[in-house]
């Protein structure tokens, strides 16, 4: 009842689309995806829960914003969603502010353990909303923390969550990054909506041209991952909403500084998209 988006299949028309791409060679389209909530509901847990396989006990905010790439393969084409974790300290938002534009898809994180946290969920979406057009971003309000919520204040405080997601037009889920209950999914989710929006809308605006046209224009160059650390993982596909993404590459082992200089390099793109 929570899920706005409730259809498992692609779009007839990306399905076609993709299905002539499959023998050809594509670059890699990218969405953006940012996430956003208070301070300590556990955003940097949720994505490294799911980019690393990892649960780390021991918190540590993050300073201004921090990002993963994430690379997939959907019904055949490459795709990749840009992960930009944010502050939720009140001193670095305005610095966290400034990579909310451009953004094809908002995580809004709570705590299900907190009421409070959930109470500012909607003023967090506001802000991002401020630096996005409305019409064409996804969102999704996710309650992390599930591990720690007893059945009765679990219950309770997902009837106000589903009432949010649904006023504010949101997919709602609840998962926990210390066991991985519901992130693998959730993020295969939310590459497979941002992929299909995005070649929908490229397809809308630009006529008959075929999706490996459409894709190869946002990011032409492959090897600039490469070359800030990525790592090579298996090949798999994606083919509905619900089966199994699979990563190839992420960039959670390039050192610091390379970090930084792709940081700066995907903001400075973002703000083309």
């Amino acid at each position: 009842n929570a899920a706005l988006h409730t259809k498992h299949g692609f779009h007839p028309q990306v399905k076609a689309m993709c299905q002539l791409q499959k023998d050809a060679t594509v670059s890699f389209n990218i969405a953006k995806v940012i996430v956003v909530g208070d301070v300590a509901v556990g955003k940097t847990c949720l994505i490294s829960r799911f980019c690393r396989g990892a649960f780390d006990k021991n918190y540590k905010a993050t300073i201004g914003v921090d990002f993963e790439m994430e690379r997939f393969e959907v019904l055949g084409v490459p795709f990749s969603l840009q992960l930009w974790d944010t502050a939720g300290q009140e001193r670095f938002k305005c610095i966290a502010s400034t990579y909310y534009r451009g953004a094809q898809a908002i995580i809004v994180v709570f705590d299900l353990s907190s009421v409070t946290s959930l109470a500012h969920a909607r003023q967090w979406l506001e802000d991002a909303m401020k630096e996005n057009d409305p019409s064409s971003v996804l969102l999704f309000l996710v309650g992390t923390k599930k591990d720690l919520s007893s059945p009765d204040q679990l219950a309770q405080i997902e009837q106000e969550a589903i009432r949010l997601s649904e006023e504010i037009k949101a997919e709602y889920w609840t998962v926990s990054a210390k066991s991985g209950d519901g992130v693998r999914e959730f993020f295969f989710r939310v590459a497979s909506l941002t992929f299909e929006a995005n070649v929908l809308s490229e397809l809308e605006r630009s006529g008959s041209r075929h999706v490996g046209d459409i894709i190869s224009e946002s990011v032409r160059s492959q090897d600039g991952l490469l070359l800030c650390g990525c790592q090579p993982f298996p090949s798999r596909t994606l083919q509905s909403y619900r089966c199994p993404v699979y990563i190839h590459y992420q960039m959670s082992n390039a050192s610091f500084a390379r970090r930084v200089i792709f940081t700066t390099f995907l903001h400075n793109i973002s703000k083309l998209i």
